[in-house]
């Protein structure tokens, strides 16, 4: 694990790296180039979640907007480290912990084969979802998931559900081969999914 980045700043928050592994295949994600472009975010080992919660209480989190899980694996590949990590900077009780989020490409449940949702609330602040397309043959295209169709719906039932178990819930597509015909359709399905949009710039 030496030389690897647990934690790292960017834009005025804190995100924790927790693992390489994920579900999915994006088409426009960078985990797939050379190994040395990614420099000490591609973990070489995952660090315990003791390791985690050390690095995490060792800095001055008052000067961080928020505490965001994600790196270049899905976080809840380690659901369950994830929420002990939560439970103790909560029971630390430090009057300068920033609220937490979780970024998330909304399978969760899938990989953990339960509902994960109910086990977000009083832990997580908000959750960002990776939507990235309106409907399941787009999704397919795009994010490549080891399930198949069945996550487009994984994800659709997570949002749901963790609408009504945590505070502020946003799904994200990524600017990438997009028409605004189907950023349109996006900004749509969030609404009748009752959480907030958002459009990221793509950065390959």
């Amino acid at each position: 694990m030496k030389g690897d980045i647990i934690t790292y700043e960017y834009y005025g928050s804190l995100y924790i790296n927790l693992t390489n592994r994920c579900d999915c295949h994006c088409v426009f994600c960078i985990r797939d180039q050379d190994g040395s472009s990614l420099g000490g975010l591609w973990l070489q080992e995952e660090p315990t979640k003791e390791e985690v919660l050390a690095e995490i209480l060792g800095q001055d989190l008052s000067q961080y907007a928020e505490i965001v899980f994600c790196g270049y694996g899905e976080p809840t590949c380690r659901a369950d480290d994830l929420f002990w990590i939560c439970d103790q900077l909560r029971a630390a009780g430090r009057a300068n912990l920033p609220p937490i989020r979780l970024n998330t490409n909304g399978h969760g449940s899938l990989i953990n084969h339960r509902d994960i949702a109910p086990e977000m609330t009083g832990r997580l602040d908000a959750v960002s979802v990776s939507l990235n397309a309106s409907n399941p043959a787009e999704y397919l295209r795009l994010t490549r998931p080891g399930a198949g169709e069945a996550a487009w719906q994984a994800m659709l039932d997570f949002l749901r559900r963790a609408a009504a178990c945590v505070p502020k819930v946003m799904v994200t597509i990524v600017d990438y081969d997009k028409t605004p015909q189907e950023i349109e359709a996006c900004r749509r399905l969030a609404e009748e999914l009752g959480v907030l949009f958002r459009v990221r710039p793509y950065a390959g």
